[in-house]
């Protein structure tokens, strides 16, 4: 079943309760979201988009995954 902004952006925020995050798309299936947050902070843009994907919560696991493809874009606040 497809993924709508607003169930990303509540996963999203049990793990990251004070990012800047936005998530777009339409289909529910094909989204992007840009999380800004301080836990990282000293972590390389890798490791920054596996915390990301951690708090997806399997979401996005192979042929069943509830969402296909994220475009992802991770920063620390400036």
């Amino acid at each position: 079943m497809p993924m709508q902004a607003h169930e990303i952006e509540e996963l999203l925020r049990e793990t990251f309760p004070d990012a800047e995050i936005q998530v777009a798309g339409q289909d529910g299936v094909h989204m992007s979201a840009m999380v800004i947050d301080e836990s990282f902070r000293g972590k390389n843009r890798v490791q920054q988009q596996r915390a990301v994907y951690a708090a997806l919560k399997g979401k996005m696991d192979g042929a069943n995954g509830d969402l296909h493809a994220l475009a992802l874009t991770t920063k620390v606040p400036e």
